[in-house]
């Protein structure tokens, strides 16, 4: 019961309680914790606030400030570049709301923990199914943190100090990986590709590979959406110069398209939203991490990884925690990484959502996406003065679009698509100035027929229109 006038739901907001802790830890009034902060920053009156609102009116409140947002569900996006928007199914909220997996607690008793030991050891096998790979951990923060724990890792097993990755890469990924190398004293060397085709140019890639690198990095498909048709030439090349090949991979492709593993990758990272996360604003993501089965290479792995053992009575299966010894359980400089639980409850919803599709599942999602972002392609590329794809080579869900000859930025383009309903796609005219004004454009699964219609024939009107 409180003593005194205070907030119903705040008991230390009551007068008499206020006095008792104040007389507990030694001082008469508020003011004196306050006591090393400068007079001048100390404010000396009130705030000036209107009256308090009741629960209702606070609601409307809020809710009329949430009217103002244009959200996904308000209008067709086709916005990816790394955050992607695809359908989840119901039964993948309804199963990880579950009390065994919404919990922030760390399953250091296997013991009792046996449920999410279970679930995660089940998201690292489908990963290693679909990536082809022998070994992968329990969830990194997201792509960009996975690249980066991956060019250290290469680093510490080659004892060597130079990644190289491809122009074409994410900007923001890029920095990440640049915020992981610089401390590590590794340097980072871009690989030119080719302007018609986006490709990456193999001749640069020899030149620059050396005794020095440590790991050659691409992504498959990379960052504008365009499948990379020389994988295996670009394996050979970084193990002829005895340096690792770190492999980052969209999970939805890899229904249809050929895994790393079979084409010679040591590493495999990427991002795990499009399995069964929704795109949370922007985050919590899911990074995807995984190697193949060299103890060199996998004791030098970052992240959780869970085992399969048996129980000491009754030789039944068990699961743990296992290679403990890599993280922060030894000295914290010496871990290969300080990642906890991360996105646990992340990759416990991509092994739901993996579990439902199933490996045919899987193969139609990619089929779809592949489809309808090619039928996206094949319109918009019969618009007058637009160019559709930039690069001639095969694309999976993402394109890139450009309107340098109907004289229009990309800004302009998207503010009259908003102003059309439609969400347009990323303005990479700065982060790629030698491709104009170019937008970034996403279709997935979620895209109707009539969606990428309306894009197409909304988009010809602005550029009919000037």
């Amino acid at each position: 019961m409180l003593k005194g006038r205070g907030h119903p739901y705040i008991p230390n907001s009551s007068h008499e309680i206020k006095q008792e802790l104040m007389k507990e830890i030694g001082i008469k009034s508020i003011e004196e914790l306050y006591a090393d902060i400068p007079e001048k920053y100390l404010l000396k009156k009130p705030l000036n606030l209107p009256e308090a609102l009741s629960e209702f009116e606070v609601k409307k409140h809020v809710e009329a400030l949430l009217s103002k947002n244009k959200t996904c569900e308000d209008m067709p996006i086709f916005l990816g570049a790394g955050c992607w928007p695809h359908y989840v199914p119901a039964a993948v909220k309804e199963i990880i709301q579950r009390s065994e997996f919404l919990t922030s607690y760390t399953p250091y008793q296997p013991e009792i923990s046996q449920g999410i030991l279970q679930a995660l050891f089940e998201y690292q096998s489908m990963i290693c199914e679909l990536t082809a790979m022998d070994v992968a951990n329990c969830s990194m923060y997201d792509w960009a943190s996975a690249l980066g724990e991956a060019a250290r890792m290469a680093s510490r097993v080659t004892r060597r100090n130079e990644i190289l990755v491809p122009r074409i890469i994410h900007p923001e990924r890029k920095a990440t990986l640049l915020t992981y190398t610089d401390p590590a004293d590794i340097s980072v060397k871009e690989i030119a590709y080719n302007p018609q085709t986006g490709q990456l140019d193999l001749n640069d890639l020899e030149s620059k590979t050396s005794n020095k690198t440590a790991a050659v990095y691409i992504e498959n498909p990379s960052y504008l959406g365009f499948i990379e048709e020389h994988v295996d030439e670009i394996g050979g090349l970084a193990h002829k110069h005895g340096a690792l090949f770190i492999v980052g991979v969209d999970p939805t492709s890899l229904g249809i398209f050929k895994p790393p593993g079979e084409y010679g990758a040591d590493i495999v990272v990427g991002e795990a939203q499009p399995l069964g996360n929704p795109m949370n604003f922007g985050g919590p993501l899911l990074g995807i991490f995984a190697c193949r089965d060299d103890l060199n290479i996998v004791r030098q792995m970052p992240g959780r990884i869970i085992g399969l053992t048996t129980t000491i009575e009754g030789g039944k299966h068990g699961f743990c925690m296992v290679l403990q010894t890599r993280e922060q359980h030894i000295r914290r400089e010496k871990a290969t990484s300080n990642i906890c639980s991360n996105e646990a409850l992340c990759a416990v919803a991509s092994a739901v959502y993996m579990a439902l599709l199933g490996p045919q599942g899987l193969r139609k999602l990619g089929e779809t996406i592949m489809y309808r972002a090619n039928y996206a392609v094949h319109l918009l590329s019969r618009i007058r003065r637009v160019k559709a794809p930039v690069f001639k080579s095969v694309h999976f869900k993402e394109f890139t679009v450009n309107f340098d000859a109907a004289g229009l930025s990309v800004k302009d383009v998207n503010q009259k698509l908003l102003g059309m309903g439609i969400h347009g796609g990323r303005d990479i005219s700065k982060e790629f100035p030698e491709l104009g004004q170019t937008a970034l454009y996403c279709v997935t699964e979620i895209h109707s027929k009539e969606d990428i219609e309306l894009l197409v024939n909304s988009l010809e009107k602005i550029v009919l229109s000037g």
